[in-house]
């Protein structure tokens, strides 16, 4: 049996003496699309942090497809497979889309750190990146400069920049968050594909969105994990409705 893709082991986290992650074990199994929801507050940007080396563990383990990388920098946690996007745009805005994208690919082609290479002849990051443009729908905007995107094309630039390395298991940090429905609707059928045969963990506050996309949920709250189950069992599940008190109506109606 193979191991998980991700694997999370007693993992805490503390600030000083506040403890924001308090114990959180989970399995996300290889191809699973995970969603992670809770209250405003129950420390799911945190767990990202700690999942992608943003932020050290206070105590447990992070597995990625059986190995440790607990405490291993960012950029060696995106080298081994793993790579995010986060809640705030993070893309480079006085470069083009290509380039954007192009910078993404470069590692995984195995160009390092080059002086001999002339970035303008190289054929195959060419190629792999007006790929992904073509995946992310930016392809008429090739050589437009990134930080005269739209919102949502800017959003839509930074999961084409996710995934230009390769990894397998992508983590998108509220990737919907302040769309409008029309815009999110075509950024579910973007998640969707380029995740197709990888492995999704992502965090959102929109209900439909979740159970739009997610064949399992995990529910954190307070730091801990209180359910993770199937979209029809969470949206069932009596210590949820609780945990969201007066959104609890969201969780019901959440594919209407």
């Amino acid at each position: 049996m193979s191991a998980p893709a991700l694997q999370l082991v007693d993992l805490h986290k503390s600030f000083g003496v506040t403890p924001i992650i308090r114990g959180v074990s989970l399995d996300v199994a290889l191809g699973e699309r995970h969603a992670i929801i809770g209250p405003n507050g129950a420390g799911k940007s945190t767990l990202f942090h700690l999942i992608s080396g943003r932020f050290p563990a206070t105590s447990g383990k992070v597995l990625l497809k059986g190995g440790d990388i607990t405490g291993l920098p960012p950029y060696l946690i995106n080298r081994r497979g793993l790579s995010r996007s986060f809640q705030v745009t993070n893309i480079f805005p006085r470069l083009s889309v290509f380039e954007n994208i192009r910078c993404g690919v470069l590692w995984s082609l195995g160009y390092r750190y080059s002086f001999w290479h002339l970035i303008e002849r190289l054929r195959d990051a060419r190629e792999r990146a007006e790929s992904i443009l073509e995946q992310i729908n930016l392809a008429a905007r090739r050589d437009v400069q990134a930080g005269l995107l739209s919102y949502a094309e800017q959003r839509a630039l930074e999961i084409g920049i996710t995934i230009a390395g390769g990894a397998d298991v992508i983590m998108l940090d509220e990737p919907t968050a302040g769309m409008n429905r029309s815009e999110t609707e075509h950024a579910v059928e973007l998640i969707r594909r380029v995740s197709e045969g990888k492995t999704l963990v992502v965090v959102e506050h929109d209900m439909s969105v979740v159970f739009d996309l997610a064949d399992r949920i995990s529910v954190l709250v307070y730091g801990q994990v209180i359910a993770s189950d199937t979209p029809e069992r969470i949206r069932a599940n009596p210590a949820v409705r609780e945990a969201y008190l007066g959104t609890a109506a969201s969780l019901e109606h959440a594919d209407a």
